[in-house]
Order: structure tokens, then C-alpha cells, then sequence
């Protein structure tokens, strides 16, 4: 098979997530254990960050993998989902990873694949550990994919765990309390493996706490650690951060070029993740921080998050997609000037639309679609849903054309806000 052939195969022969929803997520670990054996168990060949959270997980793996891979590490990063090539997913140093070593791994395990009956995710995640374990990387950083403690990533044993926070999305698979949801995430916290909480949230909190006591693992909240001052601008940050904890005495004075005002929490984790790794050995200079974070999308390819598509009109898209991203992008959307709002907006067909639709405004005009998935959620029947919350627009028969519209009718002072869903923000990438 060429390269989109085996692409094709991945997508259609195995359980996926994005295609088939709660059907492709496997209960326990033994697929993932047992394919790791038949690798050589890669995952226990190179050191690794391992990160999970509701929200901001994607944005803190990226950031962090931007400074080691600025300090000279060679890093590798592992992230899902992808945009727009399944490559994205797995990088060394800002690079995906080639073609035909996809085609390669594929062709080689293509038996054991089928014999073992693994998922999309469980394949994906044998393939990430065994380039890394190759390519002898120095650290990789990995994130989850679903919660954590059933997660397939959740084989290794890292050098430190991070969770960025807690918040509703994928009820029916990690509980329908934030308590349960967090317990799931907590499930990352290994023994003796220090522990960050990106956020401190009252509701969870004793969650992580508890874990981390029950395993034998120091644990810090980021929030506690980090005073952040920000002036926003549309295509970075400046950013006036002071420590406020007594290991470092850390003043930085920084340029963040990934905007929205929720990479002010993702920032914490990532310079309290900085610190764990300089008290373990990692030779991190605070200029190796600053050069890295004004470069994050250069270093690692990171797309989507407050991301400028066109300044004419302006059309800024963002993956946020449960309660907790879109309140934040409601956030960001008030704080940039324009006159009229136009909201390009689609969804997923497994997922409770009421909590998110329930808090978007109701004076702006709606582009309502259909992402390109099985599980995308109808385009008329989410306009009916919208209505019902005295959100009104029109249904377009795809992304694009919805996107087309939005930016027709928008005048120029306009903003047109892109999102809903990460698989809408990939079809207009």
C-alpha cells in the first residue's frame, strides 16, 4: 500500500473514535500492554511527560515540547487528534514523521494489528512509542487521548504527570460528576512520579490530592505557583510572570505567541513542569523559555487554537468545543473589537449540545454545518436544537460553505468565529 492507501486502511478497518464514537474505546489496557510486547516495550526505552486534562492539554504538550526540543533535547511529542495529516499526530523536533515509515510500521504489524483487534488509538499509540524508542529521543512529551487511567497512553512510566484541569466533556465515558471526571484524569498519577495540577478547582482538588498521597507522589498546583499579567495582542502575548513559590525566585518577561486568554493557565503548568524537569537533571535556561514560547507554532506546527485564518474580514477559528473551551472562547471573542458577530458552528452527534448552546450569544447570525465524520452532527437538526435557545441562522450543506457565507455577509469591522468542533476547524485549515 502507498501512503494514502494505508491511511485509508487505518481509518476503515479499525474502531475509531472519531468515526464511531464510544464503540472504538477499549475498556482496559491489555491491547495496548500486549502490543508493547510484541514491540519490545518501547515505551519503557525513552524518559516522557505524560499529560491529561479537559481542556488545554494540547496547547501545555506543545509549549513544553517547544522549550526541550529549544534546550537541545531531541523530543519526541505525541498529540491527538490531527487536522489535517494523521502525521501531525507524532513529531520529533517540530517534524512529523515520514510517510513511509507510517507505510513501513503498518505493513510490518499489519497481522498483528487485525489478530489483536486494536483500536485506531491503540495502533497509533504502539506506532508513537516505537519511532520514539528508535529514534532514541532524550524525552517525549505524551498526551492523552480520552481521561486517563484507561487511556492507551497510560503504559508508560513517566518522569512527570501533569493534568490541566477538570471540566464536562465526554460524560458518558468518565462520569457525569467532575469529581469522577477528575478521578479518571487522576489516573495518570503513578508512585513516586511528581504530580502537576495545572488549576486549582475546589469541586476536584481533594481528588488529585488524595490520589497523590495514596500513591507516594509530591504534588503541586501551577495555579498556586505563578502570578500572570497579560497584554493582549492579536497574534501574541506579552506576558509578566512572577513566581510566587519558594523553589525559584523565577521572574520572566515573556512573548507567547499562541494567544486566547486561556493559554494564562496553560502557561502555569508548562513553567511549574519546567521546574520538575531543572530539579531533575534537565539543563533548562530561562532564554531557551522565552526563545521557545515566542515560538511554539514554528517549533512544533501547533494549528487551531485562536488561530487568525483571515484578517479581511477577520475569521479566527479555535478546537474548543466543550462547556469549559467555549466559555473561554466567548472570552476571547469579547475582548477582540468588531461590530457584528457571525459564528460558523457544527458539531458531533454523540455529545450533549445543550450545555454549549445554552451559553453562546444570541445576537449573532449562525452559519450552522455539518462537520465531514459519521458522527458529525446534522447541520438542519443542530439549527433546530440552536433555535430552541434563540440562536437563529442558517443550515449549510457543508464547512466550507458555511464558512463562505459567514464571510460573504460579514462587513468589515465583522468578526466571523470559526469552531464547534475540532473536526470543523480541520476541513477549513
Amino acid at each position: 500500500m502507498d501512503y494514502q492507501q494505508t491511511i485509508n486502511y487505518l481509518y476503515t478497518r479499525l474502531p475509531m473514535f472519531s468515526r464511531t464514537g464510544a464503540s472504538a474505546i477499549t475498556k482496559d489496557l491489555s491491547n495496548t500492554i500486549a502490543f508493547c510486547q510484541l514491540l519490545n516495550h518501547p515505551e519503557t526505552q525513552f524518559k516522557s511527560v505524560h499529560i491529561a486534562g479537559t481542556n488545554g492539554k494540547g496547547s501545555t504538550s506543545h509549549m513544553l515540547a517547544a522549550v526541550l526540543q529549544t534546550a537541545g533535547y531531541k523530543t519526541g511529542l505525541y498529540t491527538s487528534p490531527h487536522l489535517k495529516d494523521f502525521r501531525e499526530r507524532i513529531r520529533i523536533n517540530g517534524a512529523m514523521i515520514s510517510e513511509q515509515t507510517v507505510i513501513d510500521f503498518v505493513a510490518r504489524y499489519k497481522q498483528d494489528i487485525e489478530s489483536l483487534n486494536l483500536s485506531f488509538f491503540e495502533m497509533t499509540v504502539g506506532l508513537a512509542f516505537d519511532i520514539f524508542a528508535e529514534e532514541k529521543v532524550d524525552i517525549a512529551i505524551i498526551e492523552t487521548g480520552l481521561g486517563g487511567r484507561l487511556d492507551s497512553t497510560n503504559v508508560i512510566k513517566p518522569l512527570l504527570s501533569i493534568v490541566t484541569n477538570i471540566g464536562w466533556d465526554h460524560t458518558d465515558l468518565l462520569g457525569n460528576t467532575l469529581p469522577l471526571i477528575a478521578a479518571e484524569k487522576a489516573g495518570i498519577i503513578k508512585p513516586n512520579v511528581p504530580a502537576i495540577v495545572g488549576e486549582r478547582q475546589d469541586e476536584v482538588a481533594d481528588v488529585f490530592v488524595n490520589k497523590a498521597n495514596d500513591v507516594g507522589a509530591p504534588i503541586r498546583f501551577a495555579a498556586d505557583e505563578w502570578e500572570v499579567q497579560m497584554t493582549d495582542g492579536a497574534t501574541e502575548q506579552n506576558l509578566s510572570i512572577i513566581a510566587q513559590h519558594t523553589l525559584t525566585q523565577h521572574r520572566y518577561s515573556l512573548l507567547l505567541d499562541l494567544v486566547g486568554s486561556y493559554q494564562l493557565k496553560n502557561i502555569k503548568a508548562v513553567l511549574s513542569a519546567i521546574d520538575e524537569l531543572r530539579l531533575q537533571g534537565f539543563n533548562i535556561s530561562d532564554e531557551h523559555v522565552k526563545t521557545a514560547l515566542s515560538n511554539v507554532k514554528a517549533l512544533t506546527g501547533l494549528r487551531g487554537r485562536w488561530d487568525v485564518l483571515s484578517k479581511s474580514p477577520l475569521t479566527i477559528c479555535d478546537t474548543g468545543h466543550n462547556p469549559d473551551g467555549i466559555q473561554e472562547v466567548l472570552k476571547n471573542i469579547a475582548a477582540t473589537p468588531h461590530q457584528h458577530l457571525h459564528l460558523v458552528m457544527g458539531m458531533v452527534s454523540d455529545k450533549d449540545s445543550s450545555k454549549v448552546l445554552a451559553l453562546l450569544p444570541k445576537n449573532a447570525t449562525y452559519y450552522f454545518c455539518r462537520p465531514d465524520i459519521p458522527r458529525g452532527l446534522d447541520a438542519d437538526t443542530l439549527r433546530e436544537k440552536a433555535l430552541g435557545f434563540n440562536l437563529r441562522g442558517k443550515s449549510y450543506p457543508s464547512v466550507k460553505e458555511a464558512l463562505a457565507a459567514a464571510q460573504k455577509n460579514a462587513g468589515t469591522a465583522d468578526l466571523v468565529f470559526v469552531g464547534g468542533s475540532t473536526f470543523v476547524v480541520a476541513e477549513i485549515i
